[in-house]
């Protein structure tokens, strides 16, 4: 409440005017489906048309068939099925059944604006012409111009010739003329004109060329789930290519596996090989007369789902059984070679003989021979080749080991990743070494343990002697879909062209762990593997035991039923199968596995029977071949479960006695011998890979309950009790609560029959002994149970909302309602009511389905079928209707309000499950009813209505009620209510959903933490929002008339000008423009939309970063789809769109103030500094802001920004320009007539806010080039950016941290089921990584996009700037706003601009000034000059187009100047400082370009046939003459552009040119001040300041007559001596009160006040504090006439803080004023600088080299190395003994000199360092030429030199202008050096406080002898003997004066 209350007072202005309704409340919608009836459309059939109402077609039922990856359907053979298998396969077979939203596909929910589809939408962009890039280009040309060009002459005058210049003006060309630039038309007629070229080539939809929005924000993303499909790993191919022994007398059999060591588990089924020749494939021609093609296969498929180092591929080989053990047979092979065979020749020949014989005779039987492994990691990754880890195999013919290890490298990573069986390189083995095996070692036991062993280095397995042979085999990646491959039940895997050629065999997997993947397809085998068998006890003959397995459908031996698969070379399926045997072992092992596929129908009488048999090896008398010892049996049904897992079992001696079958043999019959006394002997493993039988007690009893009820087959025996009638509904309940007992695994591998079971359940209660059973709530507690335990335990597989991946496709594909056939036709013939396209039950796969598939069930229901649409006519009839069967979507709404605690608690968990199925249940019953066509009122009942609504509104309270407990459920189920509603939309009435949004929305308004609340507030709604109809919904065609009387819709009147006008009657227009109740009213969701955004913008509000940017980036995301909408294309569609967001303009308006500033390119400027920073200005660097405001007389562009606004800004620069982008999106399709009549109902103070929009929107977009493009890296900004946003979240409590992870995992992974690392391709994360080295031509394309956006988004803003422009046309009264729009369009004009938009902005220029003329030439001269300076600037650009343009308007603009006063001094002054100054500071500038558009210019002069005879074109040709002199100045100066000296002389002689031209002298005055502050000389830029003043005061003077202003330039000669030379030219060669002179803004008493500060800042700067002073003494007088004590006190606190620092810094050692150098150039090359001195000033502690290096460099630049000299003593230069072709320097440190007279003066260390004019420096020499001798021969010559102005000056380096020396004899040496050590002595002496170091050094110097200079060295030679010379008689006195005040210290 207390929230209400401070947003209704403190509510912004423009919001809370005449509000009905406060933002923070939700309005009362408009009854929607009455608003529609009612308002039926009256367009024509149109574009228009469609956004009245959903498409017909809206809605889709699609039946699509299921996939069948065979080429036969994976199905049983027989006719009858057990109720199990005919529940599988309905399941298994039933077609796809998708309610498709036929135009989702549009919403955002379903297609993202991605990257990828905005690169798709800016193909074929045409790529805009900018300046800035063709300036790039031509720069590089332009450095290889300069090198060449090396003149550095200067002419004597600063101008060229000035015949000579004009001359060569009038003969260059000019640019082409713009027709019609001189005719003169009518405003309105130009107008039109131009707005009709505007809109030419324009992009139409400006969002396609904006970054698409955030993907992170994108919380409406939902993917079509993927369809179920069975699992597979990844998978490998082996293929067997030959096996050769070194002798070759018998064949032998192939078997291979896959064994995972660490599991210790077998994880793939036997695979059988035969690589016998035909000769010895033909030993055995008697037992295998037929050989079917399956069995001949050579390769194999095996698929790893879980790929680990410790993975085995295991080769075993068999040969015909034969006498004697493994080892006998196993020695030929050992020791015998083929190439010996001279030697063995007899005993080979007797070898075959034998195997011809144990062939022939014992055939079918095998024994075990030899065996080997392959570890596939070596394989695959190829890490540490084979050579090292298996010594039975060397490698193969496909490329070296080691490029196959530089590729495992590059994959390797962590752990499992090295194995990654989906890519490697493919490899061919030859495997060499075989392991013989050993008959009491065959266990699989026993092979782990060889298997470990063999991975270590010493393996036992080394020592053993090898049987040696050759197996080749390949091993590759398997193709995605290989040719001619069988399944395991042997079907063939499409594609499979010819039935004739050899297979390959897909091999079953046995995955290591559990596999979550739902059953999709028939699967029926069963696996039996014979373990051990003990016979040690049992008497008689029993050796080489041999086990039989059969399949018996009965006892009889004839019911053996063909079902167990072949192996290699053989039949394809067989009757029986043997194991292998080994010879004399009463107690054998096996390893044998026997698969069968188990029948449809199984039966108590099905069971398995084992038989045992001695094989007699050796042909003796009357012993038959086998004899039976053994028999027993597994029985495999049992209570209807099929019996798997381990047995064991006793063995019978004799026959089982008949119908032994049902029993087992644990139960010991009457008179039946056991062996052993009925001990198990024999083990045996049984497995299913079955996806009928589930293998699980609890789901078995569930489904055989179903199944007994279904058939109503009562009694019936469950383990240990009897079901009946009685008990069957307790037991079933109870079964359904067990469910959650069952292994998770297999639930979800039975997933589907499942939820199809339970949903039958509820939908169609049983009816037991007469009375319908109400199971509704169990079932709903089983599923929720079961979907809540399938998500805990599977999080890894769900998509970003939380949805496993599992149940939603389940949804999506498999439910369907489930529908019967009517049984009987009714009696009066009528035809089944349910019409659908397909009968489901009667499928035209008769095989599949009987239609006697309920009988059972229907005894006691008459019609299952009633006729839902039809209304019934008895109550009996009404009766049968309740009993046949309820809607699954009432019942889950019923079920779920009913529902209490733990249920609840669990469906609320997965909320948005039960939501999905109650939305498909809906839509399937719509169809299923025919009532898709009824009125949406009608489609539903009441009672579920209501019941929506309560569920609706109990879940909102969920949400509003718990987000701080549980973050994460809130945040799961707040989504899946919202894409609830959604749905809903699609399918109820739809006012009564947006009922239910306005119910969920007042849930949340009592709530206390407002920012995480507002999260899942805008989260809820921008899910909402993402509706495909979400214009439709927003009724975009309604006038906002109130919705009482409903009238006619605006869309019925056919011309758009028309509707408005009927607006206009309501008043609307200004209602249309705010959130108005009406507003919010009609468009119910954009209205909810924006609130939510001018909410959370709200400055005071709880605007937290992520807040505005989730609230934004919801708005740019719609507008988005909207512009990439195909069904929204045409114009007039797009303006009705638009209006859903006018309301956006004004919101964006509020918020200007928080907005990012784009103007600004230094980090420290505010929002409110003058825009036109960084484009050449004169005040460039110059002026400071305040000042700059203060000389304009009126704030800078900002105007209306309220100054006490936050300075900084609250909104991200990435949220600002979106939210800019969108309301230019806004402005470009919205209805102008409707804008405009908005803007004339505007204050100016609205108009002005609205144009400093504008004017932040052309800065927001401006293009930076493409060298910027190739520098940033675009994303690096956004990513911290949303990192802060995270972190936000994370504090404020909006999200939990586990769920982060979780969602972080979920984002990483979009594809859900997968292992994440496998998809490193697809994941969110990939766009960081890829945007940092982009290619050249993505660079390029960006620029392209950039290019347009940039164009677009000012053509928007010149739209609206034209729009305002005609509303002050209409009213007088807002001509102020006009300097605003002209503001603004200069604005844009002077950033980077297309070609495209300068010439529409050139012509909007044009116009504006041809209709408001006198703003420009009477009021503000500000304007002016702007305008003139940025035409200027584009008269140089180098595209042609632009410089027509340009020029046109600056012709124009002349002219208009003229027609009104007759002479255009006005323009002329402006232009002629506008180039002044864009000379002076423009980097880049081309004269060249410049001299075209003067020629331009003159033409149009010359063509003007209306002002011929005028003195105008004259007047032209006089300004443009001067231009181009200034210009011919200009190009000196670029050559100069590297020699900062130079450059400043020439710019100083430039300005000397001026002294008659006061504007211009000042402009480069400015100019000068601006390179120096660039350069750091603060001192001669605080100079330039103080000569610019000077010449202001000089004609102020001149003007008036004024006390306080001081008189001209004596005023300030206290500051400097150099002033002087400012003193005005006398009166009669310039009058000041002529137009257009000192006209510029500083001619005032306030630009003299601007310059002044600006010196005292600059004097601050360079620690000149005493000149500050100086300074204020002039402006103290002015402020205290204006009264002004505020600036009186800033002035005086400057003072006192300059005063301080002089006080504190009084030795002035801190202060390092310059260091100064004569500078001498002598040689021709040097042109007019040959033979002149310079003193040069450079910054403090210059040391010479320094110096001397900076200039010998710039010069051997210029020159050449060779070239350039520096002399290196400072004597005299003899310019005869100079090389001619050579340049020298002569650089000599010279100090400050003054005379006795002069230091009385200057006392301070700044005295000495200020206006200075001489220079002193000496050089030593003696009489004989040597620089340096004794004591008593040394001289030294002083030279003193004067400049020609003080220092510090205008400019760095001043000539000398006179030069004297004097020649010291060297007793004066002495006398001086003597002075200099004495003062340093005093100095060190007296320093407060003491310094010991530089005591000892001074005392060092004086006392210690040096180097025979010390004092003591001086009085020896000069004091010893009074001089003979009377003339030095004066000297020796001074020097033992000297003496004796050094000794006194």
């Amino acid at each position: 409440e207390v929230r209400k209350q401070v947003s209704r007072e403190y509510g912004s202005p423009q919001l809370s005017k005449k509000r009905g309704v406060p933002l923070t409340e939700v309005v009362e919608p408009v009854d929607y489906e009455e608003y529609v009836s009612s308002h039926t459309p009256g367009a024509e059939p149109g574009p228009l048309r469609q956004l009245m109402e959903f498409p017909p077609d809206d809605l889709e039922l699609l039946l699509q068939d299921r996939e069948c990856t065979t080429l036969e359907p994976p199905l049983p053979e027989e006719d009858t099925f057990d109720p199990r298998v005919r529940d599988a396969l309905g399941v298994y077979t039933d077609d796809w059944l998708i309610i498709h939203r036929k135009y989702q596909r549009y919403s955002t929910s379903h297609t993202p604006h991605n990257s990828e589809r905005q690169r798709e939408r800016q193909r074929g962009l045409v790529k805009q012409t900018f300046e800035l890039d063709e300036a790039a280009a031509t720069d590089r040309q332009d450095d290889q111009d300069d090198a060449k060009r090396q003149s550095v002459s200067l002419d004597d005058t600063p101008r060229g010739s000035w015949a000579s210049s004009i001359f060569d003006l009038k003969n260059s060309s000019p640019d082409a003329l713009l027709p019609s630039v001189l005719e003169r038309t009518a405003a309105d007629d130009m107008d039109r004109r131009n707005a009709e070229a505007r809109l030419q080539g324009r992009h139409s939809d400006l969002l396609g060329l904006f970054p698409p929005p955030d993907e992170d924000e994108a919380v409406e993303r939902c993917s079509v789930p993927e369809v179920p499909k069975e699992h597979c790993g990844q998978r490998i191919m082996v293929k067997c290519l030959s096996l050769k022994f070194e002798i070759e007398i018998e064949p032998i059999f192939g078997t291979l596996a896959l064994y995972d060591v660490k599991e210790k588990k077998k994880i793939s089924e036997d695979f059988h090989f035969d690589l016998n020749s035909d000769q010895m494939k033909g030993l055995l021609r008697l037992h295998t007369p037929h050989t079917a093609i399956s069995t001949l296969t050579r390769s194999a498929i095996f698929s790893i789902t879980y790929p680990s180092a410790d993975i085995f591929l295991v080769i075993k080989l068999e040969k015909v059984l034969q006498q004697g053990d493994i080892g006998e047979s196993c020695e030929p092979y050992m020791v015998m070679k083929e190439s010996d065979s001279s030697k063995h020749k007899e005993k080979l020949e007797k070898l075959r003989l034998q195997a011809e014989t144990s062939c022939s005779r014992l055939g079918r039987y095998r024994m075990p021979f030899a065996w080997t492994a392959i570890h596939l990691v070596n394989i695959v990754s190829s890490v540490g080749g084979l050579e090292r880890s298996d010594p039975d195999s060397d490698s193969g013919s496909h490329g070296t080991w080691n490029e196959r290890k530089k590729k495992g490298f590059e994959r390797m990573s962590v752990g499992e990743d090295m194995c990654n069986f989906a890519t490697f390189r493919p490899a061919t083995l030859t495997v060499t070494n075989f392991f013989k095996q050993e008959g009491d070692r065959l266990s699989d036991e026993d092979l782990y343990k060889f298997l470990a062993d063999m991975r270590r280095p010493s393996s036992v397995l080394r020592r053993l002697r090898p049987v040696t042979a050759q197996l080749k085999i390949d091993i590759s990646p398997a193709p995605d879909s290989p040719h001619y491959c069988l399944s395991p039940e042997l079907l063939h895997v499409k594609p499979y062209p010819d039935l004739r050629v050899r297979p390959t065999k897909e091999v079953l997997e046995f995955p290591a762990r559990y596999v979550y993947t739902p059953h999709t397809t028939y699967r029926n085998l069963l696996y039996i593997y014979p373990q051990s068998l003990n016979f040690s006890s049992r008497q008689g003959s029993v050796r080489n035991i041999a086990v039989k397995v059969q399949f018996m459908a009965g006892e009889d031996p004839s019911l053996a039923m063909p079902v167990i698969f072949g192996k290699s070379s053989c039949a394809e399926f067989l009757t029986e199968a043997y194991s292998p045997i080994i010879y004399h072992d009463k107690s054998p092992e096996f390893y044998e596995e026997v698969k069968m596929k188990i029948p449809a129908n199984l039966t108590d009488n099905h069971h398995l029977l084992f038989t045992f048999y001695h094989i007699s090896c050796q042909p003796k008398q009357n012993t038959p071949l086998e004899t039976p010892v053994g028999y027993t049996w597994i029985p495999l049904m049992q209570h209807g479960r099929l019996r798997t897992g381990s047995f064991s079992l006793p063995v019978s001696v004799e026959k089982p006695p008949p119908s032994y079958s049902v029993l087992t043999p644990d139960v010991s019959l009457p008179g039946m011998k056991w062996v052993d006394n009925h001990k198990q002997v024999f083990n045996v493993e049984v497995t299913a890979a079955s996806s009928v039988h589930t293998q699980d007690p609890h789901l078995d009893k569930f489904f055989t309950l179903c199944y007994v009820l279904e058939e109503y087959s009562f009694p019936f025996r469950l383990k240990d009790c009897i079901i009946s009638e009685a008990n069957v509904e307790g037991e079933l309940k109870a079964s359904m609560t067990g469910l959650r007992g069952a292994l998770l695994d297999t639930c979800v591998r039975f997933l589907h029959q499942l939820l199809s079971k339970l949903i039958l359940l509820i939908v169609h209660p049983p009816v037991i002994a007469g009375q319908i059973v109400n199971l509704g709530r169990a079932a709903f507690e089983a599923m929720s149970m079961l979907v809540n335990q399938i998500h805990k335990n599977l999080e890894g597989n769900q998509d970003q909302h939380g949805r496993n991946n599992l149940l939603a496709s389940y949804i999506h594909y498999c439910f369907h309602l489930p529908t019967f056939p009517p049984l009987l036709p009714d009696p009066g013939g009528a035809t089944p009511a349910y019409e659908l396209p397909i009968q489901y039950a009667t499928l035209s796969r008769a095989t599949a389905r009987p239609s006697t598939l309920h009988l059972a069930r229907s005894k006691s229901i008459s019609n299952s079928n009633p006729d839902l649409a039809s209304t019934p006519t008895s109550p009996d009839e009404e009766v049968q209707r309740i009993i046949g069967s309820k809607l699954l979507h009432e019942e889950l709404a019923l079920q779920w309000v009913v529902s209490t605690s733990t249920v609840r608690e669990a469906a609320l968990q997965q909320a948005w499950f039960f939501f999905q199925l109650m939305t498909k249940s809906m839509s399937h019953h719509l169809f299923l009813s025919s009532r898709i066509d009824l009125p949406r009122r009608q489609r539903f009942p009441d009672r579920f209505v209501d019941d929506i609504a309560a569920l609706v509104g109990a879940i909102s309270a969920d949400v509003a009620g718990r987000y701080h407990k549980d973050v994460e459920l809130v945040e799961r189920l707040n989504r899946s209510l919202a894409f609830f509603l959604n749905d809903l939309l699609s399918l109820m009435d739809r006012g009564f959903v947006f009922n239910l949004i306005r119910s969920y929305y007042k849930q949340f308004h009592t709530a206390q933490n407002p920012s995480s609340l507002t999260a899942l507030r805008m989260d809820f709604t921008r899910i909402v929002c993402s509706h495909e109809h979400y214009v439709t919904l927003n009724l975009p065609c309604s006038t906002l008339s109130p919705p009482a009387s409903p009238s006619p819709s605006t869309s019925s009147t056919t011309s758009q000008g028309s509707a408005f006008s009927s607006m206009h009657q309501d008043q609307s227009v200004a209602s249309m423009f705010e959130l108005s109740v009406p507003f919010r009213q009609q468009h119910f969701l954009s209205g909810l939309l924006l609130t939510e955004l001018s909410l959370i913008l709200e400055p005071d509000g709880e605007g937290v970063f992520f807040l505005h940017k989730k609230a934004i980036s919801a708005v740019h995301s719609l507008m988005c789809s909207h512009d990439a909408d195909p069904r929204y294309t045409d114009p007039q569609v797009r303006t009705h769109i638009a209006q859903l967001y006018l309301p956006l303009i004004p919101i964006v308006m509020d918020t200007l103030p928080q907005l990012h500033d784009f103007t600004d390119t230094s980090p420290a400027r505010g929002r409110h500094a003058p825009a036109m920073q960084d484009d050449g200005d004169p005040d460039n660097g110059t002026i400071s802001q305040s000042v700059a405001m203060a000389i304009a007389g009126s704030p800078l562009p900002c105007s209306s920004l309220s100054q006490t606004g936050r300075q900084c800004s609250s909104l991200s620069a990435e949220c600002s320009r979106t939210l800019l982008v969108s309301f230019l999106w806004v402005l470009k399709n919205a209805d102008a007539a409707l804008l405009e009549s908005w803007v004339s109902d505007l204050s100016v103070l609205q108009i002005n806010r609205l144009l400093d929009l504008l004017h932040l929107s052309v800065s927001c977009f401006e293009y930076k080039g493409k060298k910027a493009l190739e520098r940033i890296n675009s994303l690096t900004f956004k990513k911290s950016q949303d990192m802060k946003a995270r972190l936000e979240e994370a504090i404020l409590g909006t999200i939990g941290a586990r769920q982060e992870m979780v969602r972080r995992c979920r984002e990483r992974s979009p594809y859900g089921n997968e292992n994440v690392r496998w998809r490193k391709n697809v994941t969110h994360w990939r766009q960081n990584t890829d945007r940092v080295d982009k290619t050249k031509a993505e660079t390029e394309q960006e620029s392209v996009v950039d290019g347009n956006l940039a164009t677009e988004a000012s053509l928007v803003v010149l739209d609206t700037l034209e729009i305002i422009v005609k509303t002050v046309l209409v009213s007088e009264l807002k001509e102020s706003v006009l300097g605003g729009v002209l503001r603004v369009l200069l604005h844009s004009m002077a950033g980077s601009q297309s070609a495209l938009f300068l010439q529409h902005c050139f012509t909007t220029q044009r116009g504006l000034v041809f209709k408001f003329p006198e703003m420009l030439f009477e009021e503000d001269t500000e304007l002016c000059a702007d305008l003139c300076l940025r035409l200027l600037r584009h008269c140089s650009s180098s595209v042609g187009s632009v410089r027509s343009q340009a020029s046109a308007s600056l012709y124009l603009l002349m002219r208009q100047n003229f027609e009104i006063g007759n002479n255009f001094a006005r323009v002329k002054m402006q232009v002629t400082m506008s180039l002044s100054s864009l000379v002076g500071t423009s980097q880049n500038f081309n004269e060249e370009h410049l001299r075209r558009s003067l020629k331009t210019i003159l033409t149009y002069a010359e063509e003007d046939l209306e002002l011929r005879d005028s003195p105008f074109p004259e007047q032209v040709q006089d300004l443009v003459f001067n231009l181009h002199m200034i210009l011919t100045d200009t190009v000196k100066m670029k050559e100069h552009q590297q020699d900062p000296e130079m450059l400043i002389d020439l710019m100083y002689r430039i300005a000397k040119g001026y002294q008659n031209s006061p504007d211009l002298r000042l402009t480069w005055l400015q100019n000068m001040a601006g390179k120096h502050s660039e350069r750091g000389n603060h001192a001669e830029a605080a100079h330039c300041l103080v000569h610019s003043a000077a010449l202001v005061a000089e004609y102020l003077n001149m003007l008036e007559d004024c006390r306080y202003l001081p008189i001209g330039c004596v005023t300030f000669q206290h500051i400097s001596s150099n002033v002087l030379e400012e003193s005005a030219v006398s009166d009669d060669i310039l009058s000041p009160e002529e137009e257009g002179i000192c006209a510029g803004k500083y001619f005032s008493e306030l630009g003299l006040v601007g310059l002044l500060e600006q010196a005292a800042t600059s004097f601050h700067m360079a620690s000149m504090y005493e000149a500050i002073n100086e300074v204020y003494k002039i402006l103290l007088p002015v402020h205290e006439a204006n009264r002004d004590f505020k600036k009186l006190a800033t002035v005086h606190g400057k003072l006192q803080d300059a005063f301080n620092k002089i006080y504190n810094q009084s030795s002035g050692w801190e202060r390092m004023f310059g260091t100064y150098f004569r500078v001498g150039f002598y040689g021709c090359r040097f042109g007019d600088l040959d033979e002149q001195e310079f003193v040069y000033k450079e910054p403090s502690i210059t040391k010479l080299a320094e110096i001397s290096y900076r200039l010998e460099e710039f010069y051997a630049e210029r020159f050449g190395d060779d070239v350039v000299e520096i002399i290196k003593d400072s004597n005299h230069v003899d310019k005869n003994k100079l090389d001619p072709n050579k340049a020298y320097l002569q650089i000599t440190y010279v100090e400050p000199f003054f005379d006795t007279y002069e230091l009385k003066e200057r006392i301070t260390y700044f005295d000495k360092n200020y206006n200075l004019r001489t220079f002193m420096y000496c050089t030593p020499f003696t009489l004989d030429g040597r620089a340096h001798g004794d004591l008593h021969e040394q001289y030294k010559r002083k030279s003193i030199l004067t400049t020609s102005h003080a220092f510090p000056y205008i400019k760095t380096r001043i000539n000398v202008i006179h030069k004297e020396e004097i020649i010291l004899v060297p007793m004066e040496v002495a006398i001086e050096d003597m002075q200099k050590k004495t003062q340093e002595l005093a100095f060190a002496t007296h320093q407060e406080p003491a310094d010991a170091k530089m005591l000892q050094m001074v005392l060092q110097g004086s006392v210690g002898t040096t180097v025979n200079q010390g004092p003591l060295e001086v009085a020896q030679v000069f004091l010893s003997d009074i001089p003979d010379d009377p003339k030095l008689y004066r000297h020796h006195n001074k020097l033992r004066l000297c003496f004796k005040d050094f000794t006194k210290r």
